[in-house]
């Protein structure tokens, strides 16, 4: 009878650490959205309205935005991202904002020029539909998947990413490559198998999966970015890399899109080899990770072993850069894997991603980054392209994670 006697202080001891808890996690969430907030509205002052060729994509050499058409892969981050500021602040402005800027993805609709049209579409009228269900949206979706699946050979059983290319020692033309960054896509097959009950849609996504699994991913659980399959036979005929260090390296952020792909795979279809890969591979991700939780670039850079090809940037530029957007994309799956792995400690890895990117070392100080938010992205240096800048969808996913992150009953 004593020691119950001291249960009504142990609960009231309790109580208030989880308040305390969760007073620190609104406050973390509130004071980072605040500073989003003020680069977003900074950047939609700088780009104007939307023309079609004035996406937010990175910053210039002189420390301006660079802009880009819509016709970009990365054309439906910057509206997605409005999506989600309107989500985390609730303010009909930001809702507007976005309303605005997804509506000028509409014609991409039935742009068939590569795989990029699940980035392009779902990232901007996939949040739209999710926070404010239009049937005009659920169209545009629909019409946007029977798009993307133009691209899928049912033969071979994958998505064609794009429509020619080569390795970097220019000794083999690629004659059906499929990047390993299309797995993010395939959230608008489900979607549209969803609305329409079609399961073409759902099949073709689930067939394109499992070859990704069986060709892009090595028995350790890294990752090939490029695998060129011959059209005859069927059969992987070539494993490459466009964008990481050498062919047999592991690209962060292809690394970071199979993560993320084969988590949003269980969430869809329930099926226990798309865990235990997701699982797999973001624990080969984190060990693979520096003290403050945002990866080299590449996980080989300048290791024995891995050579990049002749004509790549990376043979002459072998200073070790992060690439805070691999973390970003990363942090955002880990707080859904989280949710469906048996081991704990991914939401916990999440969170402190999440710390460790809105810290000073990768948040930038307001009016500085061209109005970006995250720091210290690398495009692709093979291409010596965009190399420590901002990068609009390092953004989408920290915000992305911040959502998922304040959704969390902790």
């Amino acid at each position: 009878m004593k020691t119950l006697s001291h249960l009504p202080l142990l609960l009231l001891t309790l109580a208030l650490l989880s308040t305390g808890c969760t007073g620190k996690k609104e406050r973390f969430i509130g004071e980072t959205t605040k500073i989003a907030a003020a680069h977003t509205r900074n950047m939609l002052e700088t780009a104007g309205a939307p023309t079609g060729k004035n996406s937010p994509r990175t910053m210039n050499k002189e420390g301006g935005l660079k802009t880009t058409g819509i016709r970009d892969w990365t054309s439906g981050f910057f509206p997605g991202s409005l999506w989600y500021l309107y989500e985390l602040t609730g303010e009909a402005w930001w809702k507007e904002q976005a309303e605005i800027w997804t509506a000028s993805q509409e014609p991409l609709k039935t742009y068939t020029g590569n795989h990029d049209i699940g980035f392009m579409m779902y990232c901007s009228y996939g949040n739209a539909n999710r926070l404010d269900p239009h049937e005009e949206y659920k169209a545009l979706l629909v019409e946007s998947a029977h798009t993307l699946m133009t691209r899928y050979n049912d033969t071979l059983g994958v998505i064609k990413s794009w429509n020619g290319g080569s390795n970097w020692d220019r000794t083999v033309r690629w004659q059906y490559p499929v990047i390993i960054d299309n797995m993010m896509n395939l959230e608008l097959l489900f979607y549209a198998s969803k609305v329409t009950g079609d399961p073409q849609f759902y099949n073709a996504a689930v067939k394109h999966a499992d070859n990704t699994l069986k060709n892009h991913i090595r028995e350790d659980f890294t990752s090939y970015h490029v695998v060129d399959y011959d059209t005859l036979t069927g059969e992987a005929a070539g494993r490459h890399t466009a964008q990481g260090y050498s062919d047999n390296s592991t690209w962060a952020r292809g690394q970071a899109w199979a993560v993320y792909g084969y988590t949003l795979m269980y969430r869809e279809t329930k099926d226990s080899a798309y865990l235990k890969a997701a699982i797999k591979l973001a624990d080969t991700f984190i060990r693979n990770l520096p003290e403050d939780l945002v990866p080299l670039w590449d996980f080989n850079v300048a290791e024995e072993g891995y050579t990049p090809g002749e004509k790549s940037y990376a043979l002459t530029f072998r200073e070790k850069l992060k690439d805070a957007s691999a973390a970003a994309i990363v942090c955002s799956a880990l707080f859904e894997l989280g949710e469906y792995a048996p081991a704990k400690g991914y939401i916990d890895t999440g969170i402190r991603m999440l710390h460790s990117l809105a810290s000073p070392a990768y948040l930038a100080p307001v009016g500085t980054n061209a109005n970006f938010l995250i720091m210290h992205c690398v495009g692709s240096i093979p291409h010596k392209s965009e190399i420590d800048v901002p990068l609009v969808y390092a953004d989408y996913y920290f915000l992305e994670a911040l959502v998922r992150y304040n959704r969390l009953k902790i």
